[in-house]
């Protein structure tokens, strides 16, 4: 009777650890360069579908590629440099492309703290550039914004930290970035002073849903990524409650099985238009399009 009682323990122990060893076992494996590509914007492609109010365009694409670099694989500091450019296609005679995006930046992360669950804290800073390759006039002869061939440069400082953590009963993957964005007035241009918000505070949560099945192939099928900006400085002559301080945007993207790298997304957006020199405009809009899958194990 004694030896049933021990080989049934032996059973349910063994079984207890089977299943303690695959509920880590598929835990996707995060390290700080990945952490470092989830809070990146996305790379883009958008369909001539937009719904709102923005001027009729074929398509907008972000392309913004990174280049890790890093002294090796476990490595809690590294830095991201990225090229990015963002242009539109506008759906108008002969299809131009005007006054593109540019903004170069260089990132640095540092893995504050690190666990086996993936409770992870990172700290992050951030040097860009951005401007349109333009230098015309910044007004027109009527005192409105060129937007054609005028001038828009400022640049820029970013710090602030990132916590990661995991659901392995719903196997998501969620990460909150929190941080503050500086203009000083001597890097932008005089036309941008008291025009272009200088000081603004960003928020996002992103969440990455695993398929439920224990393979060192998974990926993320799904992700919901929420951000927002408040503008904390004096310009405008805004009131300090004002909704054209705070910009939102909700983005929900799917990767269909058929489909190896990119996926599919819909992303709602209302706050100040982010092209460049069309800083001015206050856009909503519903848009669709496909996007390069970033997070992969």
């Amino acid at each position: 009777m004694k030896i049933r009682a021990y080989l049934s323990f032996l059973l349910l122990w063994s079984v207890h650890l089977a299943f303690s060893q695959k509920d880590i076992d598929s835990i996707p494996q995060l390290d700080l360069s990945r952490i470092a590509l989830i809070n990146q914007s996305d790379s883009y492609i958008t369909f001539p579908t937009d719904i709102g109010n923005l001027d009729p365009l074929m398509f907008e694409a972000n392309i913004n590629p990174s280049f890790v670099i890093r002294k090796r694989k476990d490595s809690k500091l590294v830095a991201l440099l990225k090229p990015q450019i963002t242009i539109r296609m506008y759906n108008e005679e002969s299809y131009p492309v005007r006054t593109p995006s540019y903004i170069p930046q260089i990132s640095v992360y540092y893995l504050a703290n690190k666990n086996k669950s993936l409770n992870y804290a990172v700290l992050f800073g951030k040097i860009a550039h951005h401007s349109n390759g333009q230098d015309g006039n910044f007004y027109k002869d009527d005192n409105t914004i060129n937007l054609q061939t005028g001038n828009f440069a400022t640049n820029f400082m970013e710090f602030g930290f990132i916590k990661t953590a995991y659901s392995n009963r719903i196997k998501a993957l969620k990460t909150m970035k929190s941080s503050i964005e500086i203009h000083p007035k001597s890097w932008m241009i005089p036309e941008l002073k008291g025009k272009y918000s200088a000081l603004r505070w960003h928020n996002s949560f992103t969440s990455f849903k695993f398929p439920l099945t224990n393979s060192h192939s998974d990926r993320a099928n799904f992700s919901l990524k929420a951000e927002t900006t408040l503008m904390l400085d004096n310009y405008k002559d805004l009131e300090t409650f004002d909704l054209d301080r705070f910009n939102a945007s909700l983005t929900f993207y799917y990767h269909p099985k058929f489909l190896e790298d990119i996926g599919l997304f819909v992303q709602l957006y209302h706050g100040m238009d982010y092209y460049n020199i069309y800083f001015n405009h206050q856009i909503s809009v519903i848009r669709f399009g496909i996007m390069t899958e970033i997070l992969r194990f």
